[in-house]
């Protein structure tokens, strides 16, 4: 694991990277010009470009320049509150191009010399059915295609959607505005989509996540299908496929057919449902690991950051679901999500070391506050929280031998980047 120097002290991999992901950084316009023919480095934020630092680590790349002039031309729900934080959200990280290759900076100093994806026409397709892949799905690193709110969250349309989520503030306001409510996303499209990252770019995981709902029951159709869709693509349904050789992702075999799709993990976010019966059979249907995640610790905090999963879902669902997943599947198969960066260490301490102690791996995600403010505010902790953050997560994933995927980590999620750094890699 490489080895930086910020603010005149040493960091890691890890920390580097929840600095970028929490601050972004600014892309030089030499940068598109040498790079966007052959990498994959777009100027949409729905394409959820990434970096990818020397020793292998995967970074989410969020250029401000373009996502700031993004936010302003659509945010039309919070325009004006959005323009008077903006200011805040300066970085001290950018992407310039450095003896013919792409480099990350701080400042004026080079910390290292980064490579990106390489260049895939995934943003500009459409499925059968006319969806348009870019706004529906992402490309995270080179293993993993997520989707993201595939059916609408019913917490934000009811008034109280969690403050950090961009999409929920967008539901909010069509529901506000009388407008309707985009449709789930349809099976056949999830299929198709996963199924093209699958057999033409080699992806090995399906990451799922929907919008919110009252019981967790309104939901289970949609993941029913979606399941049966990925499953189709593992070969037999339910079943389970090594991972495939990278070396085959673009392979084609004599034939002239691309090779079957082999996709190992399946992740499942969901609302945490009053009937369990729900959750064994979506692992029979070839869910690898369900999340049904709590997000901030602190419950206090939780009513104003996350009110929806507070008031209708409660955290003794949550964390009663997550404890039947644990004993009933086995350690690892339920995890809980925490967006690091909101709430103060020591509440965040507690929470994962209760879910880990129960086989619940505690995973984390870090927060962006260039997408909505929470609390009143955009600016992120300093690297102080993350370092604990890291060695807090590495000691508890080792006693309790808990283990995220594992697979090249995903853009924003840090969990995996810190089973390395616990393994000593």
């Amino acid at each position: 694991m490489n080895s930086y120097r910020y603010e005149g002290a040493e960091i890691d991999s890890v920390e580097l990277k929840a600095l970028i992901v929490s601050r972004g950084l600014r892309v030089g316009r030499d940068v598109y010009r040498l790079f966007s023919e052959t990498r994959r480095l777009g100027v949409d934020p729905r394409e959820c470009n990434c970096i990818i630092l020397s020793d292998g680590t995967i970074v989410q790349l969020t250029d401000m320049g373009f996502h700031l002039k993004y936010l302003s031309g659509i945010l039309s729900w919070d325009n004006l509150k959005l323009l008077r934080y903006a200011s805040k959200l300066a970085t001290p990280f950018s992407l310039r191009v450095a003896g013919g290759k792409p480099a990350l900076y701080c400042g004026g100093e080079c910390l290292d010399t980064v490579s990106l994806p390489p260049r895939t026409d995934f943003y500009r397709r459409k499925t059968a059915l006319g969806t348009r892949f870019v706004g529906n799905s992402v490309l995270q690193g080179l293993d993993w295609v997520s989707f993201q709110c595939l059916w609408p969250c019913e917490y934000a349309a009811g008034g109280r959607p969690c403050q950090f989520c961009f999409s929920g503030g967008d539901f909010e306001t069509l529901v506000k505005k009388g407008r309707p409510l985009p449709p789930a996303l349809a099976a056949a499209d999830i299929g198709e989509i996963a199924g093209y990252a699958a057999r033409e770019l080699g992806v090995s995981g399906v990451q799922l996540t929907g919008g919110s709902t009252m019981d967790g029951k309104s939901e289970a159709r949609h993941i029913r299908e979606y399941l049966a869709a990925i499953a189709g693509l593992r070969g037999e349904a339910g079943g389970r496929v090594e991972l495939r050789d990278k070396a085959a992702a673009t392979a084609c075999l004599p034939n002239g057919e691309p090779p079957r799709a082999a996709l190992n993990e399946v992740l499942l976010y969901i609302t945490p449902p009053s009937d369990r019966g729900l959750i064994d059979e979506y692992f029979a249907l070839g869910a690898t690991r369900i999340a049904c995640s709590v997000e901030l610790w602190d419950t206090e905090l939780a009513k104003t950051v996350t009110p929806g999963k507070i008031a209708f879902t409660t955290r003794e669902r949550h964390l009663d679901v997550l404890a039947y997943i644990a004993e009933k599947h086995g350690p690892s198969k339920a995890f809980s999500n925490f967006i690091i960066g909101i709430e103060p260490f020591e509440s965040l301490s507690r929470g994962a070391a209760y879910l880990a102690e129960r086989g619940i791996l505690p995973t984390a995600s870090v927060w962006m506050p260039m997408g909505r403010p929470v609390l009143g505010s955009m600016t992120p902790p300093g690297v102080d929280y993350y370092r604990r953050t890291k060695e807090l997560f590495a000691e508890l994933y080792t006693k309790h031998r808990l283990a995220p995927p594992e697979t090249q980590g995903l853009n924003v999620c840090i969990e995996s980047d810190i089973m390395r750094y616990a393994a000593g890699g």
